[in-house]
């Protein structure tokens, strides 16, 4: 986008750019998202940002009205698959507050300074800097959201010290910790509880409308018993699941939200996050973000796809229709292999039990290197094996071409399931169904042209289900 539209983005407040660029006010001093109710300011004091890591690198600090950084994260990352891309969605998860700025780079593939350099030149921002960013929204997220004392908050949020969580809270906020905390529950509708036994209460927040009833339809049809359940009525329903994260272990309870009209700026889901270990708040929140497919870009997408006259009667009954991911990469691929029914079996057999069973959630999915000991022969030992090694890397910053390469290598993996992998696990929203010939023009958004095929399928009786 030039600065024009951007502008335009700006001054007509339109709520389907935020998250894929940052203005900031000089006169201000304030960096705000597009959609900002504030006044308009004047477009020769306005300046524009590819990240809100890079308006606080610049000396911006947070606009208190329209919380720039609680927007969707851009699709951008998810649509590309080179190495600034893959770094961004490693940073989501975390990667640089547990392994640091060397152990982003050895995931890589590229030495820190080659980071350093890419990062900074295209989103205008290094690792540290982003992942700073990224620890001040969780701070914030905990104190408007728990009762926690502020020291526990710190070192929760990822910061090395005390001091570091306050000078970093009032360069972004310009406010301290303790006041941030009592001004935001004015207005935000959402309880102030502790944690970690009540959970966190959150908003995850997405553009555009939003096919909810979709998602909550395939997630249904998927669930594993013992790791997810679905409760309630179409409409209505909550989706439970147990997570694996690096420090810890967590339940999430997302709640179904009614489908949103094309017309729809944006909504989010209403979350409960309860986790054994807070520091895994921001990666556990990155995983649901993935599963649900929160920062599509639907307007991008809908948009090329209704161009299609197979596509474009589905595209005006569902806008918004989402790819879900997947929350666990490894447990995805493992049931894209077997099946429901026998992932439930490995569940029993093999799962580890949570400290306390949450309702019907009694296990986290086993690791693939439990599975691998366990039942090392045919395709599941082999794929197993592979995860456990590393021979195999389905996490958010694997090389997409790469993985997929290994997929087919691996005896037992038919070309249906490395596309529900490539699809589920690792993100891509550019996925064509195997033996189908289907337009260029659908590119690169093959895999939501899929849920669409899918969906009108199911709709006429014809087809198999979608996976």
């Amino acid at each position: 986008m030039d600065e024009e539209t951007r502008y335009e983005a700006v001054r007509s407040r339109d709520a389907r750019f935020d998250g894929e660029f940052f203005f900031a006010v000089e006169t201000t001093g304030i960096y705000c998202r597009p959609s900002c109710p504030a006044v308009t300011p004047k477009r020769r004091n306005v300046r524009y940002y590819t990240t809100a890591a890079a308006a606080q690198r610049s000396g911006f600090r947070a606009c208190r009205r329209c919380r720039p950084d609680a927007v969707p994260g851009s699709a951008e990352w998810n649509v590309r698959a080179d190495v600034v891309a893959r770094a961004m969605r490693l940073i989501g998860d975390g990667v640089v507050d547990r392994e640091g700025v060397g152990g982003l780079a050895a995931r890589l593939g590229y030495s820190t300074r080659q980071v350093q350099r890419q990062l900074t030149a295209e989103v205008g921002a290094g690792p540290v800097a982003l992942a700073r960013a990224q620890r001040a929204h969780t701070a914030r997220v905990l104190l408007q959201t728990t009762g926690l004392p502020v020291t526990e908050i710190a070192f929760a949020a990822g910061f090395a010290s005390v001091r570091q969580f306050n000078d970093t809270v009032r360069a972004v906020y310009a406010s301290t910790p303790s006041a941030l905390r009592a001004t935001a529950a004015r207005g935000s509708g959402m309880p102030r509880e502790d944690a970690p036994a009540a959970g966190i209460p959150l908003r995850l927040a997405h553009r555009g409308p939003y096919r909810s009833t979709a998602v909550f339809d395939l997630l249904a049809r998927e669930t594993v018993e013992g790791v997810e359940d679905l409760t309630g009525t179409r409409g209505r329903r909550t989706y439970r699941r147990t997570l694996r994260l690096p420090y810890g272990t967590g339940v999430v309870a997302v709640d179904e939200s009614p489908d949103s009209p094309a017309s729809r700026p944006g909504g989010w889901l209403d979350t409960r996050l309860h986790l054994t270990d807070l520091r895994d708040l921001t990666t556990a929140v990155q995983r649901v973000r993935r599963l649900f497919d929160l920062d599509a870009d639907p307007y991008a997408v809908d948009e090329r796809l209704a161009a299609d006259p197979r596509l474009a009667p589905s595209v005006a009954a569902r806008p918004g229709l989402r790819s879900p991911g997947a929350a666990d990469p490894d447990e995805l691929a493992v049931r894209a292999l077997v099946g429901r029914a026998a992932a439930e079996r490995l569940v029993r057999r093999y799962g580890k039990a949570l400290d306390a069973p949450h309702g019907t959630l009694t296990h986290v999915f086993p690791e693939p290197a439990v599975l691998a000991e366990a039942e090392p022969d045919g395709p599941l030992g082999t794929l197993t094996a592979a995860l456990a090694d590393g021979t195999l890397r389905l996490d958010a910053g694997a090389d997409r071409d790469a993985a997929e390469a290994t997929l087919r290598a691996l005896p037992g993996l038919d070309a249906h399931t490395v596309a529900v992998i490539r699809t589920r696990a690792l993100g891509d929203p550019d996925v064509a169904p195997p033996g189908e010939t289907v337009p260029e023009a659908w590119r690169p958004w093959r895999s939501y042209a899929v849920r669409h095929l899918r969906a009108m399928e199911q709709e006429t009786g014809h087809g198999s289900a979608p996976r």
